[in-house]
């Protein structure tokens, strides 16, 4: 009798808390986390910007909102620490995505599976969309409060807008009618934060030391918002925009969100879509070629050559799951 099949073997695994099933293995497991991660995501991105919006004017704590570049600061650093939370929450179990362009991207360069692309998109537009509830649970007082101290009877009018943009995003004025110069923005804005990624996590580039690699993200979002930001908002992140468009649509802000300043609602999504691959093939031009050609030089010299870093990849489960299938396996 093998170990996997011995009771008393499988009833030690229960006892120790090793579970498998569904948990372990379905792409369920791998959705929830996703959803979780986006709804952190949105809670605290968009959550700052509803402090910075209506929270502490309403609440009495200031003024006017965006007095100087202060309120800016704020949002960037607030959707930082945004990205780097959920990263850490759902980081174990995916990786954290948290971006269809992200699971674009990864699927392009061969590093995830296609057949999930779809499946993680959903579960990143439903928990973007559960984070902005979650955001109007908490602030819908302030709002109310803000439109009519403001003279805002309806918030699909054109001055609804500001209340808007604490969910989703919009364009800047100086862009016009035209789409085409928001849309360049976004694949700029999402091609840099593809190749921070990418660089953050090559186990055969620097590589961040212990668990490091959520905050540098977060970091790098911020390095975005602070100098590719004003445009569009940098959504970067097709689900970050259009889950609380959405929800913001069937709240009653009606053509603000749909179709949005100058039918701005696709932007945000496929721009993301384009600048997310475009990272891949600019990061494996100018760095990853190298890397790999210098690390299978390496190796031929030190088979096992000491790798810095953290992937975020399922490498490291597929190779636990190996190991146990091995003990498993009774000897021939």
């Amino acid at each position: 009798m093998s170990k996997s099949t011995d009771p008393l073997h499988m009833a030690e695994k229960v006892k120790l808390g090793v579970k498998h099933g569904w948990r372990a293995e379905s792409i369920w497991a791998e959705m929830l986390a996703e959803f979780l991660g986006c709804i952190v995501l949105i809670a605290f991105g968009a959550g700052v910007v509803a402090v910075a919006v209506v929270g502490l004017t309403q609440s009495g704590r200031t003024l006017v909102i965006f007095q100087g570049a202060g309120g800016w600061l704020l949002i960037t650093w607030g959707w930082a620490m945004a990205v780097t939370m959920a990263i850490y929450v759902a980081g174990g179990v995916t990786g954290a995505h948290l971006n269809p362009a992200v699971s674009l991207a990864f699927a392009v360069k061969g590093d995830f599976p296609w057949r999930k692309v779809v499946p993680y998109w959903i579960a990143q537009v439903a928990g973007c969309f559960t984070g902005a509830a979650v955001v109007m649970l908490d602030y819908f007082k302030a709002i109310d409060s803000w439109n009519l101290a403001h003279h805002v009877t309806d918030r699909a009018a054109s001055d609804g807008l500001t209340t808007f943009s604490i969910f989703a995003t919009f364009p800047a004025q100086y862009y016009g009618s035209g789409m085409g110069l928001p849309f360049i923005d976004e694949v700029i804005g999402t091609a840099f934060l593809v190749l921070f990624v990418l660089a953050i996590v090559d186990n055969t580039n620097v590589g961040p030391q212990s668990n490091m690699a959520p905050f540098l993200v977060g970091m790098a979002v911020a390095a975005i918002g602070m100098s590719f930001g004003v445009g569009t908002g940098y959504a970067i992140n097709p689900a970050r925009d259009l889950g609380p468009r959405l929800f913001t649509w069937l709240a009653g802000w009606g053509p603000n969100a749909f179709p949005g300043p100058h039918g701005y609602w696709w932007v945000p999504i496929a721009g993301p879509m384009v600048g997310g691959p475009l990272a891949i093939y600019i990061y494996k031009l100018f760095i990853g070629a190298t890397l790999a050609a210098r690390n299978a030089k390496l190796k031929m010299v030190e088979p096992k050559p000491v790798q810095s870093g953290i992937g975020f990849s399922l490498e490291k489960l597929q190779h636990a799951l190996d190991e146990l299938k091995q003990i498993d396996t009774p000897a021939e």
